[in-house]
């Protein structure tokens, strides 16, 4: 079936890494835009989004994830809805109460004002890798597509590192599924993996700070990203800009539904580190990993995603190449 054309979209989150790219392109292709933030008077977390008013129509809304009908005014009168934001909060010692419970709450929060708004046709939620790769799975080279979710069990009574995230991202995807089908919500979920590019924030994204400890040199990051390799398999990884233009191809094309994983190269810490070190010589990136694997557990599978008629247009080196160029221009690389 043909794409829709839509005319007005509603991002909630948009201060993020990616919300805020997305929003950029949809001004770009015409869209008139509503964006939610939670705190509108923090000038410095919203400046960019600000800036971006130039490029066409963006109104800039309050709301809050955990506050039931203050999305209401945003989703008024929109054809589509971007479901991106997230709590994200690495180092809480509580994940129950600052990540699970505010990201499931989120979800039906928003929801229910899409249901209110009677002008939604589709609403696309951004999910993660970490509610599909999660597992106790001993070998190499298992390839996981969107039938595949992340263990629960093994979250919960394990509780590796990072499990609240992983845990939260399921649960609220699970959750997303669950009101759609009771409600009858158009309803596509676009699983990225690790996101690299440059961002519009004022701060450096989570995920580029992950994604550039090996060139940064951040110990406390670099043991993060090996976590993540031992939790999710492997380091997969994907551009913000092939991530936003997934979100839209999905958006407008009528017959796109279910799951999609939007993930452009699959590697490994020991892997990554040998491109990098030989790209980048000049950043000393170590290559020492000790008995951590350099052959993937788990690969994430793009494959439905291309046969919607998607092509990354990033590879692993250009997505680097952008993002060391990002942090140069932040002052954050010599």
């Amino acid at each position: 079936m043909a794409s829709t054309q839509y005319k007005t979209a509603c991002v909630v989150g948009g201060t993020g890494f990616l919300a805020s790219s997305l929003i950029k392109l949809l001004l770009h292709k015409g869209y008139a835009v509503n964006s939610t933030v939670r705190d509108p008077d923090n000038h410095r977390r919203n400046s960019h989004l600000i800036a971006l008013q130039e490029l066409g129509e963006l109104r800039i809304f309050r709301a809050d994830l955990t506050d039931e009908g203050s999305f209401d005014a945003a989703v008024e009168g929109c054809d589509i809805v971007f479901h991106i934001a997230t709590p994200i909060n690495y180092a809480t010692k509580d994940p129950e109460n600052d990540l699970i419970k505010p990201a499931i709450k989120g979800v039906s929060n928003v929801l229910k004002s899409c249901i209110k708004a009677k002008s939604v046709k589709r609403v696309v939620y951004t999910s993660s890798g970490a509610a599909v790769v999660v597992n106790e799975f001993d070998g190499t080279g298992l390839v996981m597509d969107e039938k595949n979710w992340t263990d629960v069990d093994f979250l919960t009574s394990k509780k590796p590192p990072n499990w609240g995230y992983s845990l939260s991202k399921t649960l609220a995807e699970k959750e997303a599924w669950k009101f759609s089908q009771e409600n009858n919500i158009d309803l596509v979920t676009v699983i990225p993996t690790l996101m690299l590019g440059s961002s519009l924030t004022a701060d450096i994204p989570s995920s580029i700070g992950l994604s550039m400890s090996l060139i940064t040199g951040n110990e406390i990051l670099i043991n993060a990203l090996k976590g993540m390799q031992k939790l999710s398999g492997s380091i997969a990884v994907v551009n913000v800009e092939d991530v936003c233009q997934a979100h839209i191809l999905l958006a407008e094309k009528e017959s796109a539904s279910g799951r999609y994983i939007c993930s452009a190269t699959n590697t490994t810490v020991p892997e990554l580190a040998k491109l990098l070190n030989k790209r980048y010589p000049q950043y000393k990136v170590p290559t020492d990993f000790g008995d951590l694997p350099s052959k993937a557990r788990i690969i994430p599978s793009s494959k439905k995603l291309i046969s919607e008629g998607f092509s990354f247009k990033y590879g692993i080196e250009e997505s680097y190449d952008q993002t060391v160029e990002y942090l140069k221009a932040k002052g954050l690389l010599e």
